[in-house]
């Protein structure tokens, strides 16, 4: 695969992965592409060898046929946890799977969520399996990758956690006993590369998750205390979340929504003897997530 298209690939995940394509690619001649609505956001990417960052709106399907032409392969990224669900999700995997279609590249990745199903109770949840249900009926050579919760430097999860241990003097949190495996950031990105250059990795789904489970108050409670910033966390009963839930969406940027809450229903965590591709083991949060948090 010589020339690439990253769309999402200047976000957190996105930047792993072309730091990956970057080291894997660095002895072949290739060319990767990532697209931006502001490409003074992409700084730290300009400078990766052989990458170009461009400014694009890919939701506009003229552009993103222009994009597509040439390419040998399209990796897909975006994923947003509140907003315009249907836009991020399935009118973008649609346009995605068209552009392909007509430029006539054959090899998609595409990034989904753990637990997307149609009949999931958040609309997130559903929207990500009707992305991948589109590019699915494309034809395509198409590997889907459906991470838990991602963690690493720059990571809106434990940071988070964190950043708020600092202001508050205890956590009200809401879904308290929800249950997450969070996968490290850089063994998703690892991951991603392998399988494009693996073949047999086309029309594979693979649920990508870390060793181990927690719930959702031993992650907060675990960012506080690694911050240096213990804080005792206070499980709010179901009434209490949903009203907590509503008032953060009037927060820009807020934590948490009450679709938020509706996905947090489903376990967020993989099936018995789920392993990564490729041999892969997965890092543990607690050999990664102290080198950051503190």
């Amino acid at each position: 695969m010589k020339k690439i298209l990253l769309i999402g690939g200047t976000g957190f995940l996105g930047s792993a992965i072309a730091c990956q394509l970057a080291h894997r690619l660095s002895s072949v001649d290739y060319s990767l592409t990532l697209p931006t609505r502001r490409r003074e956001r992409a700084k730290h990417l300009a400078v990766l060898p052989n990458a170009h960052v461009v400014e694009a709106d890919v939701q506009d399907a003229a552009t993103l046929a222009r994009l597509m032409r040439g390419q040998d392969a399209v990796i897909s990224l975006v994923g947003i946890l509140r907003g315009n669900f249907q836009r991020a999700h399935v009118d973008l995997p649609q346009k995605i799977a068209q552009a392909a279609q007509t430029a006539g590249v054959r090899r998609v990745l595409h990034v989904s969520a753990l637990k997307a199903a149609s009949d999931a109770p958040s609309d997130y949840l559903r929207s990500k399996a009707a992305g991948e249900a589109a590019l699915q009926a494309a034809g395509l050579d198409l590997t889907i990758f459906r991470p838990s919760v991602i963690f690493g430097q720059g990571d809106s999860f434990l940071t988070l956690f964190a950043k708020l241990a600092k202001i508050a003097p205890f956590f009200p949190l809401a879904c308290p006993e929800a249950r997450f495996q969070p996968v490290w950031v850089e063994d998703v990105a690892a991951t991603v590369v392998a399988s494009l250059i693996r073949p047999q990795s086309v029309g594979q789904t693979y649920d990508l998750c870390g060793p181990r489970q927690y719930r959702l108050r031993e992650l907060v409670a675990y960012a506080a205390a690694t911050a240096g910033h213990p804080r005792r966390v206070l499980g709010l009963p179901d009434a209490i979340s949903w009203l907590q839930a509503w008032a953060m969406e009037f927060v820009p940027n807020g934590p948490m929504t009450r679709d938020n809450i509706r996905s947090m229903q489903v376990a967020n965590v993989c099936d018995t003897n789920c392993g990564f591709p490729f041999g892969r083991e997965p890092s543990p949060l607690e050999a990664i997530a102290p080198g950051y948090l503190r």
